[in-house]
């Protein structure tokens, strides 16, 4: 427009009702993708830092930019931090999917159980179940187990209906303990 009609700067302004300033400006914004780049090597060779991390290391290294331009490049790159998945479902993973019973004396399943009498006393019941044909083999009642008392129970249950391919137990203390373990 200035060429064209052969006015100056801030009468062509004037005329579209436009700010000289804003004509004038220059941005002072620097290119982002050196940033990046240098956020990036940090994320690859210190993988578990954070956003905030990352612009205390940046301000070490000289770099003169806010958190907030750290936090928005850090989103926009993809790098936010994985939660942590809990141990318990991590083990859950790795374990192998239940065997399926395939015929009778395959694979039991032992639970106990707990009750209270109406004086206040506490029952344990242990139950035994083929999981094929649901049958069990045995319901041991008593007022406390200990993992000898397992074994006994076992002992006496695999003399009379034989012995299974494998047993399917929680984690309950009398499963785990050291009498239990020299049974196997």
């Amino acid at each position: 427009m200035c060429a064209d009609w052969a006015v100056s700067i801030r009468r062509a302004c004037g005329a579209l009702r436009f700010d000289c300033s804003s004509y004038h400006y220059k941005s002072r914004r620097t290119d982002p993708a050196e940033l990046k780049r240098r956020i990036k090597e940090i994320c690859e060779t210190r993988v578990r830092y954070g956003y905030r991390r990352i612009y205390v290391v940046l301000s070490r290294k000289g770099w003169n930019v806010s958190i907030r331009k750290v936090y928005n490049i850090y989103r926009v790159l993809g790098l936010q931090l994985r939660n942590k998945t809990p141990k318990r479902r991590v083990k859950a993973k790795l374990r192998d999917d239940r065997a399926e019973a395939v015929g009778p004396n395959d694979v039991w399943a032992m639970h106990l159980v707990h009750d209270q009498l109406a004086l206040g006393r506490k029952l344990r019941i242990l139950t035994i179940v083929d999981t094929h044909s649901r049958y069990c083999p045995a319901t041991d009642v008593r007022y406390s187990y200990r993992g000898e008392d397992v074994v006994h129970s076992l002992e006496r249950v695999c003399r009379t209906v034989g012995h299974p391919r494998t047993f399917r137990v929680d984690n309950g203390s009398e499963f785990i303990s050291m009498m239990s373990q020299l049974m196997v």
